[in-house]
């Protein structure tokens, strides 16, 4: 058992997990060896088997509810549809407040009732798994809480996880408290094309990782907002190939100047203060290397320059957008400079490096079919899934930090202390 006083444990299936210790300003950070390679076994698996599911249960199938907002985060992307691909599930339910959302979802979906109050369907339905869809983050905490009280085996989660780190802190003890399994919506996380990055960087082909860099979508919504919105999905990334953070530096500006509490207004989509429309944040990771993140209000690449870029000793992994099959590539030049050394870069695939893309399913749902596949065998096997309450936390930490970074006028250490948003600390 963890004890109350301590700041981090790893039990038995490799799962790091820590309790904020408000003593400390820094907590030493171990990583499970055993438990890497396991998940790496976990993605090899899934990455073959992308239509395949686990064991029905005996008599019956699950039983889904489906929450969504229309007008306020809708039905987010795609977190409703994908258990139409699961052949060991079957919706029953759908709860939205507007009317005509409720009756187009419940058709879509093939459900057979519908609720205006998703506490009235979770009451009523008892389902074993609930897609909680809408994109509005200020609604997720609630909907979650009530959803483990109303005694469901496991979450499909859309991102952001929360608006705070409080939030966070709630959500995951609740969990803890009825042993249910959530996954976020990170979908990138179940690309079989991670399996292929792996191995290059297991064998030595990718040399020492040095270097890993992400950039937002830097569209209109350039800087805080792009930060906590898709930041999320890059730091997820980052964490499962660079380790825990150990650190962050970040600087927020709006118009070339810090910002200060008079630039804080409250977020689109229910993320509440934001401010800054540019952000710059560099993070001391766990195995080593530095992270570092930037978005910049409307200066967005054409193409997206919207993904993770991995720098090693005798090369570079570039991977571009979200999804299933988010466009890959490997460059072998320990130059890092292919105007001089020549060098091409080489697409990676499902299949593997400069191999023939096998799959047809570019886009969100594949992801969200292999993220919901892996909910349910982590309920089955009672184990932890790969983009599981632990890493969405982290995601939200590693958001939090570089408005605290800013706060404070210099780096931060994890866990942070301030758990609430650090701009209304300002």
């Amino acid at each position: 058992m963890k004890r109350k006083d301590q700041p981090l444990s790893i039990d038995q299936r490799g799962i790091r997990t820590y309790v904020p210790n408000s003593s400390e300003e820094h907590s030493p950070y171990r990583f499970s060896r055993r438990g890497w390679l396991r998940a790496a076994a976990a993605t090899a698996v899934l990455a073959g088997a992308c239509r395949q599911s686990v064991p029905a249960p005996v008599g019956r199938k699950y039983r889904v509810g489906i929450i969504g907002h229309t007008g306020r985060g809708d039905y987010g992307h795609g977190l409703d549809v994908a258990w139409l691909d699961i052949p060991q599930a079957e919706v029953v339910a759908v709860a939205d407040p507007d009317p005509q959302g409720l009756a187009a979802a419940v058709q879509r979906v093939k459900a057979s009732q519908g609720f205006p109050d998703y506490r009235e369907m979770l009451e009523k339905v008892r389902p074993d798994f609930v897609s909680i869809c809408p994109r509005w983050t200020d609604q997720h905490c609630e909907m979650v809480l009530a959803a483990v009280e109303a005694g469901v085996k496991g979450i499909y989660l859309e991102k952001p996880m929360c608006r705070t780190l409080a939030e966070a802190d709630a959500i995951v003890a609740a969990c803890e408290s009825k042993g249910v399994k959530l996954v976020q919506a990170f979908q990138t996380r179940y690309s079989p094309k991670l399996r292929w990055i792996d191995e290059l960087i297991a064998s030595g082909q990718l040399g020492e990782i040095l270097e890993i860099r992400a950039r937002g979508k830097e569209d209109h919504r350039g800087g805080g907002e792009d930060l906590f919105v898709l930041g999320v999905h890059m730091f997820n990334l980052m964490q499962y190939f660079g380790g825990d953070p150990l650190w962050c530096f970040g600087t927020v500006e709006k118009e070339q100047k810090p910002i200060s509490r008079e630039d804080v207004q409250e977020g689109n989509e229910g993320l509440g203060p934001l401010a800054g429309d540019s952000v710059h944040a560099m993070y001391k990771l766990q195995k080593g290397p530095i992270g570092y993140f930037d978005s910049k209000k409307n200066a967005q690449g054409r193409p997206t320059r919207f993904g993770i870029q991995i720098f090693g000793s005798k090369g570079i992994v570039q991977m571009f957008n979200t999804g299933q099959l988010p466009e890959t590539f490997f460059l072998p030049d320990s130059s890092w400079s292919p105007g001089r050394s020549k060098k091409n870069w080489i697409p990676i695939s499902s299949a593997g490096v400069n191999k023939p893309e096998t799959i047809d399913d570019p886009a969100l749902h594949g992801g969200n079919v292999l993220a919901i596949q892996d909910l349910i065998a982590s309920v089955e096997e009672d184990r932890q899934p790969k983009a599981n309450m632990y890493e969405a936390r982290w995601s939200i930490e590693m958001v939090m930090a570089v408005f605290e970074s800013q706060r404070v006028g210099g780096p931060v250490t994890f866990p942070l202390k301030t758990r609430e948003n650090p701009l209304t600390k300002l």
